[in-house]
């Protein structure tokens, strides 16, 4: 079977591969859609933290199940899937609590082995969420999603708060969205006018500021000087995370929910005169799925808007660097097999 290979920073390359086997507890799936993530583009460029090379992208996943075996799951030939990407160990203390998304020895599809950027894989029974009452492309983009509704879940956010979702990327889209279906009112910050109006458009948010503009009297003129309750930063850019300490109230949260490979500082007289809470957020979890899954299925979430550009399997060595520059405008580029 076909499969593309990022052998090294910025180089990619077709490669046969054998098709998987059959294999006690495992489905084996046909890929449909690939969403690109800024996973699969920080790998690329050679700056994703915890990641070795060669390895096989992708972990944005949907497909049609070719082969199953008798499971508890009601899993079936034909099903179509979305793929939960974390594969958890299940034994230790994070796992025994039910924090599968942050376990001890967690390996991420497309990240610490092969992914979903080939035309079969073998995924374990349950980590497949049967999506027959989805499209392909739905099922595709409930894992980007699944992350920003775990940080909202994480954040314990209430009804009315003002919450602030520094950049407007897939995740941070992701974010805001589940923030407003929790009532939330949402202020969106970026540097980038087409994404802030993305958000407006997309996710529905209740304002927006660009960060080149004077963001700090902004936020007190929205939240009538008391700033946001919750900060969520979904920049992946250690810049931003560091100045996100200015932005919550006192007493109030923040919430890292992207990822750098770097150290981060901050100001302890600040952080200790608000009382601050600092938190992570990593991954998904099957409820933050099942979320998705009902945001859509209600109507909450448009999918055909979402995805912004596409490509075949084919044409995807092609495309993939122009999706690395901004000025493409690509919110979620997504591949059909």
């Amino acid at each position: 079977m076909k499969a593309i290979v990022c052998e090294e920073p910025r180089v990619f390359k077709w490669q046969n591969k054998k098709k998987p086997q059959n294999e006690s507890g495992y489905a084996i799936v046909n890929i449909k859609r690939i969403g690109i993530c800024g996973t699969d583009l920080h790998a690329f460029n050679g700056n994703q933290p915890f990641f070795d090379y060669p390895r096989v992208l992708g972990h944005e996943l949907s497909g049609v199940i070719e082969s199953v075996g008798e499971n508890s799951y009601g899993l079936k030939e034909n099903d179509q899937v979305s793929v939960i990407p974390y594969m958890e160990c299940g034994k230790c203390l994070a796992c025994k609590k039910g924090l599968t998304n942050c376990c001890i020895d967690m390996k991420v599809m497309g990240v610490h082995f092969d992914g979903g950027m080939a035309e079969q894989i073998s995924v374990p029974y349950d980590h497949l969420i049967k999506t027959n009452d989805l499209s392909l492309d739905q099922s595709a983009i409930l894992e980007p999603l699944s992350i920003g509704a775990h940080a909202v879940r994480r954040s314990d956010l209430q009804k009315g708060d003002f919450v602030l979702v520094i950049g407007a990327g897939p995740i941070g889209l992701g974010v805001m969205q589940a923030a407003k279906r929790m009532g939330a009112k949402v202020i969106a910050m970026d540097i980038n006018e087409e994404r802030l109006m993305f958000s407006e458009n997309w996710a529905k948010v209740d304002y927006s500021i660009n960060l080149l503009n004077g963001s700090l009297e902004q936020l007190k003129n929205i939240t009538n000087g008391d700033m946001p309750s919750i900060v969520f930063d979904a920049t992946g850019n250690s810049k931003s995370m560091m100045d996100a300490f200015q932005y919550p109230a006192h007493g109030g949260k923040l919430i890292y929910v992207g990822l750098v490979k770097s150290d981060i500082t901050f100001s302890d007289p600040l952080f200790h005169s608000k009382e601050l809470t600092l938190m992570a957020s990593r991954n998904a979890t099957q409820e933050d799925f099942d979320f998705v899954i009902q945001s859509i299925e209600k109507g909450y979430i448009d999918a055909d808007r979402f995805i912004t550009h596409r490509a075949t399997f084919d044409q995807l060595l092609d495309e993939f660097e122009n999706w690395l520059n901004p000025e493409t405008g690509v919110v979620k580029a997504m591949v059909e097999l």
